[in-house]
Parts: C-alpha cells; structure tokens; sequence
C-alpha cells in the first residue's frame, strides 16, 4: 500500500482494497447534487500506485476463490441480495441526490434490477455447465474429449453514471460468481453510492481481495486497463473511450456496452397513442441519459400530425423538478458535459432549420424537455448521441426511408419500432443491424435475463445472463485417449 494512503472507517470517501477501506493517495474530488450543486461527499482518488495495490490484492486472492465450491460461491451472492434489499433505501436516497434521477426510478433501479443481480448471476453460475463431444477425425471409441470453463483472474469493471448500481452489479455478479477477482472504477458522479454497494458486498462475505474498489476519473480507469496483470475489462460508457480500451485490449477479453443512436420508427399502420406514451418513456426517461434513449423519432407521414399533437400535449404534463419528491417525472442533467452537449446539437440543429418547443425549467443543470420538428439528417442530433431530454421527429414516407437512416450513423444498439403489421415487424426488425428491436415497446425496455449489446460502434460482445459468463471465462477443452487393443485408422473419412 502506498505510504500516503490511510485506513478509514467511513466507505464513502475511500477506497476498498483487499478488505481495507483506504484513503486515496491521489488528492480528493467533490461530489455535488446535480439538483441545487449541495456538497454531498469529498472521496479520495485513488492513483496509480493504488490501482497497483488493489490489482495485488485482487491476484493474491483470485486462486482461492477461484478454489472455492460453485454452490459456496452461490451463497455467498444470494447473501449479497439479502443484504442489499436490507440496505436499498438509503443506497436509492443517495443514488438520487447524486446523479439526479428520480426517488421512484432510483428505487425501481435498486430493488428491481441491481439487487436480483446478484441472485441471479447465483443461478447462472450452478448452470454454467460444460459439454462432451464424440471423437470425429478418428473412428475410435478411445477418445473423450471434455469441454469446462475456468476464470480469467483479475478483471477490472469501468462503470457509468447512468445506472451506478444497475449496472455495476450484473458485470460484479457474473465476474466473481465465474470465480474472477474485479477491481471495480465506478463514475466520479456515482462514487458514494457505489461505495455504500461495495460496502454491503464485503459485509455480505466476499473474501477479502475478491471485490476491490478504486475512486477516479480517467487516469485511474487507464492505470486499470492497461495493467498486465488485468486479464479481461468490462466497460459502459462512450464510444470515444470505448475505442481506445478496445485498442488496448486487443488480445484480452473485453465486453464494451457503448452509445446508442435509438431510431424509434413510427409506422402508418402504428397504434399511435401507445407509440405516444413509448416515445415519452423513450425520449425523458432519467432526462434522456440512458443508452437506450429514443434519439431519433421518425414518424410516417400519415400519422406525423397526429403524432406530434398528442406527443407534444403529454409532454406538457410532465412533471420536471426536485428528483427526491415522489410525483416528479423528470429531473436536472447530471453533469455540466452532458448539458454542454445537448445545448450543441439544440443549437446545431436550430441553426440548420428545426423548430423547437421547450417545456420545464432552464437554470443550473436543468434542461427543459424539447421538441424539435423539421430536422433533417445532417443535423447532429440525427447523426451523434444527445443523451439529453430532446425528442428530434423526423417525417418519413415509407418503411424503406426509417431504415436507411435508422442504419445510417455506426451506431446499432435498441431500436423501437411501431407497427400493427407483423409482416412489416419482421421485415424492417430484420433490416436493423442493432442488438434489439423491441417492437411495440419503447427503446427503454430490456430484460435481465436477454442477451443485451450492440453492434458496429454501439460496443462488443453481449451482457447479461449466461452471456456475460462466456466472457468473462474461459472455454478449456481436455482430450484423453484411454488406449487399450482396440485397431483403428486415424485417418479422417469422409472428405473432412
């Protein structure tokens, strides 16, 4: 450990390594609520020498662990669970303050998706099971050949803002479940609240060194991809940083959940006002900053006017405000970059024609709900992710035209597409390269147990379930030959 660093009690200003809560040796930052910029916590950064130390005490521990029986394992995360639904409340009040998103989707991402994680990646690993295979370059019945899984070792877990909790738990779960060790980096705008999960995953019996967690910005995040010592990286966050751990993992395993462009395609046929209520969930969901946001509305011209009056009189409901009250829909934008970004593709696209409505506060890190009509494809709204509570609706005329621009920015992560047509859903669902398409359900839909990723610049690989386990293991296949009298002639038959 470096001579700088310090043990402390408190979780949510240090760093967890090999079972110890350590203050960071890399000066501190400030974590602020996006709702009033109150001063929530100062936590410590971890620098590289840090990283290093967590990256030790991790290898140190992953062989024991890896040692330890699959169902001893499995109890150990199904108390994870336990422990975590105790300790929900508080994690979700300060999950709230911190990024900014509702009391009500704060809980909803606690107890609904972070904690069952844990359960779940419990089941996955007891069904993580290998194969045999029949001997076929030989006619010989002396020959067993056996397929099983082994952990990587030390993999590092990179986590995003948006969903501090949800997220990091399925990549923690199915890491250590697998029998790895992880160094986990969540966001700078999450840290407190990510300290209290690790706080209940060392509680819940974790042996020590199996779940590190370091504190920073993207210094201590490239200390931990590019250790030698790192085997395999999971990240979620932007295409632009993305790219690079990709450069940098060019021969480790890496699962990268990236941005997203979410064409969501209105069809003539479509029942408009559920493709109202979807686009609404779609477009303001946690103010737009999910990956799986509706970006891109493109409406068929038959329904456009239709469309557009009932869209635009439901999001004049919307109720934008304090995140910690009950009733409040939608709240401010987590950070300064992220609203610096949507104002430029606001003004971009103002500048290039669109006309914009804005509904709800516009002061600090709040950003009102917007509408913007009359875009067109070389805006940079249609073209980049926003990641902001900005509905861009395009007029099309026709299936052919959705896909040719839904298919047009790199981007193939979820798409949503209306239309009462089943012939129609399967053809445009088929013609969309993106890892979804949820049809008749906005683009903020996914299930915990479904293969989730993207293709082209949206990321590699899948998440979730037993998809995240082909990951972030191993496939290791043993050949015996048991000999014996039997003859036989190893030459292949059969034009091999």
């Amino acid at each position: 450990m470096n001579k700088m660093t310090r043990t402390v009690r408190t979780p949510t200003q240090a760093a967890l390594i090999g079972g110890e809560w350590i203050e960071g040796s890399g000066g501190t930052f400030d974590v602020r609520n996006p709702h009033d910029n109150t001063l929530l916590n100062t936590v410590g950064i971890s620098s590289v020498s840090d990283v290093d130390a967590a990256v030790t005490a991790a290898k140190a521990a992953q062989p024991g662990w890896a040692a330890t029986p699959v169902v001893e394992r499995a109890k150990i995360m199904r108390n994870v669970h336990k422990l975590f639904l105790e300790r929900a409340e508080p994690i979700a009040q300060m999950l709230c303050k911190e990024i900014g998103k509702t009391i009500t989707d704060s809980r909803e991402e606690v107890y609904e998706y972070s904690a069952p994680s844990w359960a779940k990646a419990a089941e996955e690993i007891l069904r993580h099971r290998g194969l045999t295979f029949p001997s076929t370059q030989e006619q010989t019945n002396n020959k067993r050949l056996y397929q099983s899984f082994r952990p990587l070792g030390v993999v590092a877990a990179i986590t995003p803002y948006n969903f501090p909790t949800d997220i990091s738990s399925i990549a923690l779960a199915h890491i250590v479940a697998a029998g790895n060790t992880v160094i986990w980096k969540p966001s700078e705008y999450a840290a407190v609240c990510c300290a209290m999960l690790a706080d209940v995953m060392k509680e819940a019996g974790l042996p020590d060194g199996v779940l590190n967690l370091v504190h920073g910005m993207g210094e201590t995040g490239n200390a931990l991809v590019e250790h030698k010592d790192v085997k395999g990286v999971f990240f979620t966050g932007s295409t632009v940083t993305g790219r690079k751990i990709a450069e940098k993992c060019a021969l480790r395993p890496h699962l990268l959940e990236l941005g997203g462009d979410g064409p969501f395609i209105i069809l003539a046929d479509a029942d408009i006002d559920r493709a109202v209520d979807g686009a609404i969930n779609g477009c303001f969901y946690y103010s737009g900053q999910v990956c799986t946001s509706a970006e891109r509305v493109l409406v068929h011209e038959d329904v456009y006017d239709e469309f557009l009056e009932k869209f635009s009189a439901k999001v004049r409901t919307l109720k934008i405000g304090n995140p910690l009250e009950e009733d409040t829909e939608m709240g401010p934008l987590c950070n300064a970059a992220t609203l610096a970004r949507v104002q430029d593709h606001i003004a971009d696209a103002i500048a290039k024609g669109a006309k914009v409505k804005k509904i709800g506060p516009e002061e600090g890190l709040y950003h009102p709900a917007t509408i913007l009509t009359d875009v067109t494809t070389d805006m940079k709204i249609m073209q980049e992710e926003t990641f902001g509570p900005v509905a861009p609706i395009m007029k099309i005329s026709s299936a052919e035209q959705a896909i040719e621009i839904a298919n047009s920015t790199g981007l193939g992560l979820i798409a949503s597409l209306w239309t009462r047509n089943l012939a129609s859903a399967f053809r445009v669902s088929e013609a969309l390269p993106h890892g979804t398409v949820n049809v008749n359900e906005t683009s903020n839909y996914w299930d915990q147990l479904a293969p989730f990723g993207g293709t082209g610049d949206s990321g590699v690989g899948r998440e979730l379930s037993h998809w995240f386990l082909q990951t972030f293991t191993e496939s290791k296949l043993m050949v015996f030959d048991l000999g014996g009298d039997q003859k036989y002639d190893r030459r292949a038959e059969g034009g091999w």
